[in-house]
Order: structure tokens, then sequence, then C-alpha cells
């Protein structure tokens, strides 16, 4: 089914955050030199006081959230994903982590899906990096709206956290006033012979399979698992018992991510068949979005092979 193209999440997120700034006088955005591609520059624009751009430098950055953040601001940091979680990841740990501060990381240009830039840009392994980490919440929303109700939620608690934002736009998953809630999965589509578990870009692939696979007589349901951590067991119980199979499609390498989040979900409380579209064990190349997802496996056509394989 065609789709209404949104935003990035990258954009939705920077409009947000500069929407958030007007209503909290207490926050601070901290950005790595790339607050034009990030979009934090909507912040800085609106905020020059209270914007901190340290350079490429993202160690440092995380350090200057962190300062922040225990001098009683409420800071966000952002950079791209590979940046950010990769090259500042002992920063993280014990100086947001470990103590439990109300920092909030944004990685953008996350995935594959960042197209030409290239491996040593992609971030594809920030999920699991992420996840690691104790006291974090994990997110990687599906489209505009979501992220934009993830970033409120988000600013609403206390405690450390890392959303997941990608490059390019994406089509609209959700009306305006859909409810959004940490930690539990949306339903977007009943079915009762496979559950496709998805994420970011993911989620509209998973809807455009159910499609598809409702022509061959398989209905499958449709969950976003938008919240990696704290992850939706509840959702994830009720789609081992009621369709007996799961596929999980993620953007991310398979280690760690949405689909080891799920897996460890389905052994405890109620083991069934599952399988997996990601990125396997590899670096993508450069390229285009659109040939690099297809190359690597990540469309409709392998979500419906993932699900066909488990109806054998």
């Amino acid at each position: 089914m065609a789709r209404k193209m949104g935003k990035s999440v990258r954009e939705a997120f920077g409009l947000t955050l500069a929407k958030l700034g007007e209503a909290h006088n207490d926050i601070v955005v901290v950005d790595g030199d790339v607050n034009n591609s990030t979009h934090t520059g909507f912040f800085a624009k609106k905020f020059p006081n209270r914007f901190f751009n340290v350079g490429i430098a993202e160690s440092n950055l995380i350090g200057v959230a962190a300062g922040l953040a225990s001098s009683g601001k409420r800071a966000w940091a952002s950079s791209f994903a590979a940046f950010i979680m990769c090259n500042a990841y002992d920063q993280l740990r014990m100086s947001v982590a470990f103590p439990n501060i109300d920092v909030k990381i944004v990685g953008t240009h996350a995935g594959i899906s960042i197209g030409e830039d290239g491996p040593s840009q992609m971030g594809v392994e920030d999920v699991s990096l992420a996840c690691s980490l104790p006291n974090f919440t994990v997110i990687v929303p599906a489209d505009e709206v979501s992220t934009e109700k993830a970033v409120n939620a988000l600013a609403g608690i206390k405690t450390p956290a890392y959303l997941r934002a990608g490059r390019p736009n994406v089509p609209l998953i959700y009306e305006a006033n859909t409810p959004f809630q940490l930690g539990k999965a949306s339903k977007l589509r009943e079915g009762k012979d496979v559950t496709i578990i998805a994420n970011g870009l993911m989620v509209a692939m998973a809807l455009d399979a159910a499609d598809a696979l409702a022509v061959k007589g398989v209905q499958a349901r449709v969950l976003d698992m938008h919240t990696v951590k704290p992850c939706d067991d509840a959702a994830i119980l009720s789609a081992a018992q009621e369709t007996g199979r799961i596929v999980v499609a993620e953007e991310h390498l398979a280690h760690g991510g949405l689909g080891s989040a799920v897996a460890m979900s389905v052994v405890r409380q109620h083991p069934v068949p599952v399988r997996f579209v990601n990125l396997d064990d590899e670096f993508a190349e450069s390229g285009s979005p659109e040939a690099l997802l297809k190359k690597y496996g990540l469309t409709a056509d392998n979500i419906v092979k993932a699900a066909l394989e488990l109806k054998k």
C-alpha cells in the first residue's frame, strides 16, 4: 500500500526539541559540529545561550553534557550514531549510565540508509551498544509522529536514554492522535498466523509485507517495537501465544539489537519459532539507500520470505 512520505526522524527530533526548549528553560543541547545534519540547529537558532557546539570531539561532548546534567540541567547530546555511540562509549558508560543522570543521547544517520557516506559513518551497532548500558531507555521511532511523541516522552523521565534517528524521509505510519507509551509496543495490524515485530524504517516494510502475506492467505500481526529497552514483554508473549511464529525486522546488526531483545523475551516466556531480517554480521558498502537496503535484504520481500519459511 502506498503511504504518504513524511519528514525524516532526525528532522522531527530537531523540531520537537526546539518546541521543548520553549516550554523548559532548563533544557540544554550539546552537539558535535553537525547541528545542520542532526537538526539541533533548530534549537540553536532559538536558544543560542543554551546550545553548545563542542566540535568533532564526541568524548568531550558527552563529558560536557554529563557535567551540565550534574549541575541540574536537562541535557540532550546529539551527533551521528556511529560517532556518539562508538567514539564516546567509555564516557557514556562512566559519566552517564553509572551515575544514572538525565542525559538524552540522540544518534542520527543510523543504519545503512544514510547511503553514499559509507560504512565509516553507518551506525549499525548503536542499538546494541545503547542497550548494554545500564539505566538506559532505548527508542527507535518509525516516523515523524512517533518521533515527536517519543522525544516528549523521554523529556518526561529523568534517566538516561538513547534515541535512534535515520537520515532519509520515511513514510507516515501514525495519525497525530495515536497514543504513544514508552516500553509499550504499538499494534498496527491484527493477525493470527505470524507476528512481524519491527522498528525504525522497517515498520513500513513490515506493513507492506503483511499486505503481501494477506494475498497469500497468511494473516500477519504487525508490532512496532519502538522501545527496544525496556522491551514490551507482554506484547511479545501475546504474539507468541496467539500467532505461534515471529519475524523480527531491523536495520541493525544481528547481535544485540531488537532481534536479541525479542529472542530473550520469547525464550524466557513462551518459546516459538523466530526468524530475523537484519544486517547479519557484516558492514555494508557505499551506495544509494534503496540499493543498499535491497542488497542487504532489508525489504518487505525478505520479511515475506521469512514469514513463509515459518509456515512450512
